[in-house]
C-alpha cells in the first residue's frame, strides 16, 4: 500500500525554502506513529531538510540524481527504482512536491494535516486532489493556548 503524508495549508502550500510551514507537535507525533517501521520515500531536498539526518526506525529511501550515497539511507536515481525496492511493504511518501505529484495517482490513501491558515510565503505545494479521493475521517483540533491555528487530521481513500 502506498500512502502520502503531508501537512498542508488552506492554499495547498507545504513548504518555503525547503522548510515546513507549520510545526505542530501533534502532527509530528502522528507522522512518527504512522511511519514508524515502514519505508519512507522522499526526494533529496526533503531529506536535506532533516536537521539530524535519517529518521530512525524507518527505511529512509531517497530519490536523487545527484547524490549516490547517503549514510543511513538507500539512494535511487529515479522514483520507479525506489518504489520497486520496497514494493513488498506498506510505504509512505513524505515529499517533496515533485515526489507527491509523481505518486498521487498510484497512492491508496492520504494522511493529511490540514492547517486552517494560509502562510505569508510558500514555494512548494501539494497536488490538487481529484474527485476520486473520498474523505473517511476528519479529526478537528481548534485554536487553543498552544496552537495559533486550527487544524484537521484528514484521512482519504480512493
Amino acid at each position: 500500500m502506498i500512502s502520502l503524508i503531508a501537512c498542508i495549508a488552506e492554499n495547498g502550500a507545504i513548504g518555503f525554502q525547503n522548510q515546513l510551514l507549520y510545526h505542530i507537535p501533534e502532527d509530528m507525533a502522528r507522522f512518527k506513529a504512522l511511519t514508524m517501521g515502514h519505508p519512507i520515500v522522499m526526494g533529496r531536498n526533503t531529506f536535506e531538510s532533516f536537521p539530524n539526518g535519517p529518521l530512525p526506525g524507518r527505511r529512509n529511501i531517497v530519490v536523487s540524481r545527484s547524490m549516490k550515497k547517503i549514510d543511513g539511507c538507500e539512494v535511487y536515481s529515479n522514483l520507479q527504482d525506489a518504489l520497486e525496492a520496497c514494493k513488498e511493504d506498506d510505504l509512505y511518501i513524505i515529499g517533496g512536491a515533485s515526489i507527491y505529484e509523481q505518486t498521487i495517482a498510484m497512492a491508496d490513501c492520504l494522511h493529511i494535516t490540514k492547517v486552517d491558515a494560509t502562510p505569508n510565503e510558500a514555494d512548494t505545494f501539494f497536488p490538487t486532489l481529484g474527485k476520486e479521493w473520498k474523505l473517511k475521517k476528519d479529526e478537528f483540533h481548534p485554536v487553543d493556548e498552544t496552537h495559533p491555528f486550527a487544524y484537521h487530521f484528514l484521512y482519504y481513500i480512493r
